[in-house]
């Protein structure tokens, strides 16, 4: 079986991060996904929502907003403006956050909430689990930066988390569809899972179709193989963002000193 771009069936999209890419964000990065890009922002404040006051619960919060920009599908799509989220929307970034708190010690974050915002600037595909994961990028430097300036002791984050779709293409089991796979599976999945292979959510379904354990299965060896890989690839991320950050520092420092 030939897929359209002519991956193997477990070989991810070409997949990049680049850091920085919203200086006024706490962290930012522009995540890729062959084709898809989705910009994602972590930013801080310093307040948890209200039902966390009226409640008397502690630590903090993370949350999650999530749009597909006009310009971002070959046909424009409409701003949410006065017509409220859409559903589709809604439980992508319902997802982003359940996602991102399962990896996070709210504790230790003390109360402040973290917002992660991922704009998705072009569409092939995939752009929830790239939201998630290039959403982790985000959070994580937004963490470091918090330690560099002594707003918190400890790291809340306690582990990376990445996600991935899997499918059954053309009766074949494959990793990372891209939008003509996706409009044409048999079957679709997303699976979240953390850097150590938890599972945090896995969402699929016969697209007028039925899958058998083989087949599931499959799925989800692909998808482990494929979060592995983007773990990497995100550390690698966080790493070169911590770069620029001491870089940034030291510069400031000789600034003052001279």
């Amino acid at each position: 079986m030939e897929r359209p771009d002519g991956r193997s069936i477990d070989q991810l999209r070409p997949i990049s991060f680049t850091p920085g890419i919203a200086p006024h964000a706490a962290g930012s990065v522009l995540v890729s996904f062959g084709d898809t890009r989705v910009i994602c922002a972590a930013t801080i404040e310093e307040s948890v929502p209200r039902w966390m006051k009226m409640q008397n619960v502690q630590g903090g919060w993370v949350s999650a907003e999530y749009s597909m920009l006009p310009y971002s599908t070959l046909s424009r799509k409409n701003r949410n403006i006065g017509r409220g989220i859409d559903g589709r929307s809604s439980e992508i970034q319902r997802l982003i956050g359940r996602s991102l708190r399962a990896v996070v010690d709210l504790k230790a974050l003390g109360p402040r909430t973290v917002w992660v915002d991922c704009d998705v600037l072009q569409a092939d595909g995939g752009t929830r689990t790239a939201s998630v994961t290039g959403g982790c990028v985000a959070m994580a430097i937004a963490f470091d930066k918090l330690l560099q300036e002594g707003k918190i002791k400890e790291n809340p984050l306690k582990q990376l988390i990445a996600a991935i779709s899997a499918g059954v293409y053309k009766k074949t089991p494959v990793l990372d569809l891209n939008y003509p796979e996706d409009r044409d599976a048999e079957v679709d999945f997303n699976i979240v899972m953390t850097e150590k292979g938890q599972f945090v959510e896995l969402q699929g379904s016969g697209e007028e179709a039925v899958f058998s354990d083989e087949e599931m299965m499959a799925m989800i060896n692909l998808a482990k193989k494929g979060v592995s890989e983007l773990v990497e690839l995100q550390k690698a991320a966080i790493q070169e963002a911590g770069k620029a950050n001491d870089n940034d520092l030291k510069s400031l420092a000789d600034a003052f000193a001279s």
